[in-house]
């Protein structure tokens, strides 16, 4: 049963579920939906721009956690270290 877990567990990303979303967009567009390429290729570039936000996000989130861990554990002025 672990094995029908993953792929809902990959779901849960915001990115994974741009992707999939762009992806199927494009899919519908080859084989049916009556899609420009200036109107495909926007869509395939916001989903991307998306990704990236999101990318830029988490990592800043990330870089914001590291900087408030790494400064409660600096000793402070009173702190004699022992």
């Amino acid at each position: 049963m672990s094995w029908l877990k993953r792929p809902f567990k990959a779901l849960q990303s915001r990115k994974v579920r741009v992707a999939l979303v762009t992806v199927l967009v494009a899919l519908a567009a080859e084989y049916g939906l009556e899609l420009s390429d200036t109107m495909l290729l926007g869509i395939l570039g916001v989903g991307t721009a998306i990704i990236l936000g999101i990318a830029h996000e988490d990592n800043g989130t990330k870089q914001a956690q590291r900087q408030v861990q790494t400064h409660l554990m600096k000793p402070g002025p009173n702190d004699n270290g022992g």
